[in-house]
C-alpha cells in the first residue's frame, strides 16, 4: 500500500495483496526468479542488477527551510499519539531513520512551518498505519480483525466534523488528531474527496490480507490501476492542495483534465519508486508488485531492457501531465466559466504536484532505502546529469514521433487467434430486430445527407445491412424479449453512428467548437425529471437519441436515470478526446489511451444497461470496491483491444485515425506492426485472465465482506453472465458483419487508392 514502502523490510515479504491468483503469463515464480538471475539480477548482496536510467525531470527539487521543525514537531506528535515504544510497531529510532520530516520537506518546499508539521504528521500516521495493519492483521491472517478495524476509522472522518468515537489504538488516535487539524480550512467537497482516496488507501490492505498466499505477477494495465488504488500517490496528491493553500474547485475537481493530472502524478511517483526498490524488493523481499518485474515478466526481457521500458512509460506520463497542463486546462477553464481565483487555484495545484515529483526524486537519490549509491547527489536543487535530462535525444525523439504520424497503407488487419472461453448465445428475435432497425434508422433520417450539414451522409442502406448491429445485441442480450433486442440494437446503431459522425463532420475541418457545441445539445435531449421533454431536433443524430432515450429513460427511476446519462455524456465527451488529438496528429501516450478507450467504445453505456436492471438489489457501493472496478475494466480492455485488432486497417489506412492500439503500442515501443499485434493480443489474454479472477476468486470474498443474501448474489452471478455474453457476442460479431475486411472497405471506400 505504501507510496515509497520505507516501512520494514518484511512488510512486502507478506504483502502480495491484489496480485493473487494465477500468474498472468503461465509464468510460475520460481521461473521468474530463475529467468531474473539469468537476465542480470543479482544475488543479495552482489551487484546491482541494472543501471538506472537517466530519469526525465525538468524542474528541480528544493528544500523547505522548516525541515528541522518539523522533525522536532513529528517525533512529539508521534509520541502523543502512542505510536513508538510500547505500540509494538515502531520505536523512536525507526521514526528517526524514516526520516518523513525530510521527504515531505522535499515535496512541499513552499509551505510555513505549521502546514509541514501537519502534512509530515500526515505521512507518519499513514505508514505507521501500513506497519500497525502487518504486525495486527497480516501476519497473524486475522482478516476478520482487519475489517473490523478498518470498518472503524471513516467514523474518525466525519466530513461535517461531528463527534468521533473514543479511540482505541494509536491509529484511530492520529486520524482523529489529524482530520479535526485539518478539515476546518478545506471545504466539504475537498473532505468528501480526500476521505474517499483515504478509504481507498486504507481497505486495499483488506484485499491484500485475502489474497496474500497468492504469488502472481500481474499484467501492465492491471499494474498501473491497482497500484493508483493500493499506492498513496493519490491521496498525497489530495494533500498537495491542503498544502498548497489551493482547494481544487468543485466546478472542475472530477473532470478528465484534473483526473488526468491526478493520474499522470500518481503513476509517476509510483513508477519512479519501482526503480529505485526493484532490488531490495525482489532480492531481500520476494515482493511481485514492481512495474520493472511486471514488464521483464510480460515482455519476456531482460532486467535492464524492463528497467528502461519503465523509464519510458515514466517519461510518458510526465509528458502527458505536462500535456495535460499546457493543451487542456484552459479549454476546461473556458468551458466552465472559472473565475480567475478558481483558475489561480488549479495552476498552483498543479504546480504542487510538479513540485512533488521532483521533491519526491530527490528523496529517492538520497534515501539509504534505495539503489542509489553510486549517484551524485550533490547540494538540493543542484543541476545535474542523473535528473535532469528532459532534452536529452531519447525523450525528444519520442516526444517528436508522437506527433508526427503520417497515413499509410497498412494491407489487412493482421487479426490472431482470439479465444474468448464463454459459450455464444444468440437471440432468437435476431431477425425482427435487423428490419426494425432499418426502419428506425431511415425514420430518423441516417441513411441520407442531412440538409445544411455537409459530410453528414456517413451512413448508407446497404452500410447499415453489412454492420448488423442486432448481431451484436443479440449476443449482448441473447435472454432479451423482441422490443429490448431491438432498443439494444438502436442504442448500438445510435453509438457507432456517431463515432462515425464526429470525424466526418467535425474532424474533417477540426471543428472542435461545432462538436463541443453539439454535445451540449445533446445533452439537451435527454433530460432526467422528464424524458420527454426533449427541444426539437435539427438533424438525425439528435432525433435518434430523443427517440431512445424516452424509450429507455422512460420507465426508470430518476436516480438510474442519472446513472444512465452519465455513461452517454462519457461516450460523447470521449469522442471530443479523440478530435483534439487528431487536430494535433497526436498519438496519445499508452496508458491514457487504454483508459479513454473504454469511453469511446461505449462499453460503460452498454454495461450499464445490465447493471441498472440490478441496480435497487445490490448495494450501490458494491460497484466502486476494487473487485468490481476488476472485473468491468477488464471486460471492456477485452473488447476494445479485440475490436482494434479487427478494425486497424479501417481506422489507419481508410479513415487516418490514430487512435487504435497497435499504432499506440507500435509508436511508443518504436516496433513493427506484427510484434504490436503481439503485445495487444497478449495484453488482451492477461486482461481476460483478470477478468476470470476477478470472477471466481475475487467476488466470493466480496460478497462475504458485504455480508450480502443469496438474492443479490444471485444478481450478481447474473452481471458476471451478462458481461461474459457481452464478450462472447462483441467476438461474434466482428467475426461475422461486414464492416472491417479489406472487401468491405474497399466496397465502402470506392475512391480510396
Amino acid at each position: 500500500m505504501s507510496v515509497f514502502q520505507t516501512t520494514s523490510g518484511e512488510e512486502t515479504a507478506v504483502r502480495n495483496g491484489w496480485s493473487a491468483g494465477p500468474t498472468g503469463l503461465g509464468t510460475s515464480a520460481a521461473r521468474l526468479t530463475t529467468r531474473g538471475r539469468e537476465a542480470g539480477t543479482s544475488e543479495p548482496g552482489g551487484g546491482k542488477p541494472f543501471e538506472l536510467p537517466d530519469f526525465y525531470m525538468p524542474y528541480p527539487a528544493r528544500l523547505n527551510p522548516h525541515v528541522d521543525s518539523a522533525r522536532v514537531h513529528t517525533r512529539r506528535w508521534a509520541r502523543d499519539m502512542e505510536m513508538l515504544e510500547g505500540s509494538g510497531v515502531w520505536s523512536s529510532q525507526d521514526l528517526e531513520n524514516h526520516d518523513y520530516a525530510l521527504l515531505c520537506a522535499y515535496t512541499h518546499p513552499d509551505c510555513d512551518a505549521d502546514e509541514l508539521g501537519l502534512i509530515t504528521d500526515w505521512y507518519v500516521w499513514v505508514f505507521f498505519f501500513d506497519d500497525h495493519f502487518l504486525e495486527k492483521y497480516k501476519r497473524t491472517r486475522d482478516r476478520e480483525g482487519g475489517k473490523a478495524h478498518l470498518e472503524r476509522l471513516p467514523l474518525f472522518m466525519p466530513p461535517d466534523g461531528g463527534p468521533t468515537p473514543e479511540p482505541r489504538n494509536p491509529v484511530e488516535a492520529g486520524l482523529a488528531d489529524l482530520w479535526a487539524r485539518t478539515i476546518p480550512a478545506m471545504s466539504r467537497d475537498w473532505r468528501v474527496r480526500f476521505r474517499e482516496h483515504t478509504d481507498h488507501l486504507l481497505n486495499e490492505s483488506l484485499w491484500e490480507l485475502a489474497n496474500i498466499d497468492q504469488n502472481r505477477v500481474p499484467n501492465p494495465v492491471e499494474y498501473i490501476e491497482m497500484r493508483r488504488r493500493v499506492g498513496g500517490a493519490p491521496w498525497s496528491a489530495c494533500l498537495v492542495e491542503h498544502a498548497v493553500n489551493a482547494e481544487v474547485p468543485a466546478l472542475v475537481a472530477y473532470s478528465r483534465p484534473l483526473r488526468v493530472l491526478r493520474d499522470t502524478f500518481s503513476d509517476g511517483v509510483h513508477l519512479r519508486n519501482d526503480l529505485f526498490s526493484y532490488q531490495r524488493e525482489t532480492e531481500q523481499e520476494g515482493e511481485l508488485n514492481n512495474g520493472v518485474l511486471v514488464l521483464e515478466t510480460f515482455f519476456e526481457c531482460s532486467t535492464q531492457e524492463a528497467a528502461d521500458a519503465v523509464n519510458d512509460v515514466l517519461t510518458s506520463r510526465l509528458q502527458q501531465f505536462e500535456h495535460t497542463a499546457a493543451t487542456e486546462l484552459m479549454p476546461l477553464f473556458a468551458d466552465t466559466g472559472l473565475d480567475p481565483e478558481g483558475c489561480a487555484r488549479v495552476l498552483a495545484y498543479a504546480k504542487g504536484l510538479q513540485d512533488w515529483q521532483a521533491g519526491g526524486h530527490e528523496w529517492h537519490m538520497r534515501s539509504s532505502r534505495y539503489m542509489n549509491k553510486d549517484l551524485d547527489v550533490g547540494r538540493p536543487g543542484a543541476l545535474r546529469g542523473l535528473g535532469t535530462s528532459g532534452l536529452d535525444l531519447r525523450t525528444l525523439l519520442r516526444r517528436v514521433n508522437s506527433y508526427t504520424h503520417v497515413p499509410q497503407k497498412v494491407g489487412p488487419s493482421l487479426v490472431p487467434d482470439i479465444d474468448i472461453p464463454f459459450p455464444l448465445s444468440l437471440s432468437p428475435h435476431l431477425e425482427r430486430a435487423r428490419e426494425d432497425v432499418m426502419e428506425w434508422a431511415g425514420r430518423m433520417g441516417m441513411l441520407h445527407a442531412q440538409p445544411g450539414v455537409p459530410f453528414s451522409g456517413v451512413w448508407n442502406e446497404g452500410d447499415l445491412r453489412d454492420f448488423d448491429f442486432p448481431l451484436c445485441a443479440a449476443g449482448l442480450q441473447p435472454q432479451a424479449a423482441p422490443d429490448e433486442l431491438t432498443l439494444a440494437s438502436c442504442w448500438l446503431t445510435w453509438g457507432t453512428y456517431g463515432d462515425d459522425y464526429y470525424p466526418v463532420v467535425f474532424g474533417r475541418f477540426r471543428d472542435l467548437a461545432g462538436a463541443k457545441a453539439c454535445n451540449e445539445r445533446l445533452r439537451l435531449f435527454m433530460p432526467v425529471e422528464d424524458p420527454q421533454a426533449t427541444p426539437p431536433a435539427v438533424n438525425a443524430l439528435e432525433r435518434s437519441l430523443a427517440d431512445l432515450w424516452a424509450r429507455t429513460a422512460g420507465p426508470m427511476a430518476v436516480e438510474a436515470r442519472h446513472q444512465f446519462r452519465a455513461t452517454v455524456d462519457t461516450m460523447i465527451d470521449s469522442w471530443l478526446w479523440e478530435l483534439d488529438n487528431q487536430a494535433q496528429n497526436h498519438i496519445p501516450d499508452p496508458v491514457d489511451y487504454v483508459e479513454m478507450r473504454r469511453r469511446t467504445f461505449g462499453s460503460e453505456l452498454t454495461i450499464s444497461l445490465s447493471r441498472l436492471a440490478r441496480w435497487y438489489h445490490v448495494p450501490p457501493e458494491i460497484y466502486d470496491t476494487s473487485p468490481m472496478r476488476s472485473l468491468e475494466n477488464a471486460a471492456m480492455d477485452v473488447a476494445c483491444l479485440l475490436n482494434d485488432l479487427f478494425s486497424y486497417q479501417k481506422e489507419i489506412e481508410f479513415e487516418g485515425d490514430l487512435h487504435n492500439a497497435n499504432l499506440v503500442v507500435g509508436n511508443f515501443f518504436g516496433c513493427d506492426y506484427p510484434t504490436a499485434v503481439r503485445i495487444v493480443h497478449d495484453l488482451l489474454n492477461a486482461r481476460l485472465r483478470q477478468f476470470q479472477r476477478a470472477a471466481n476468486l475475487e467476488l466470493p470474498v466480496l460478497y462475504d465482506d458485504f455480508d450480502l443474501d443469496g438474492e443479490a448474489r444471485a444478481l450478481l452471478d447474473g452481471y458476471v453472465l451478462d458481461l461474459q455474453n457481452w464478450l462472447a457476442g462483441i467476438l461474434n460479431w466482428h467475426r461475422n458483419c461486414r464492416r472491417y475486411t479489406e472487401s468491405d472497405l474497399r466496397r465502402r471506400y470506392p475512391d480510396h487508392p
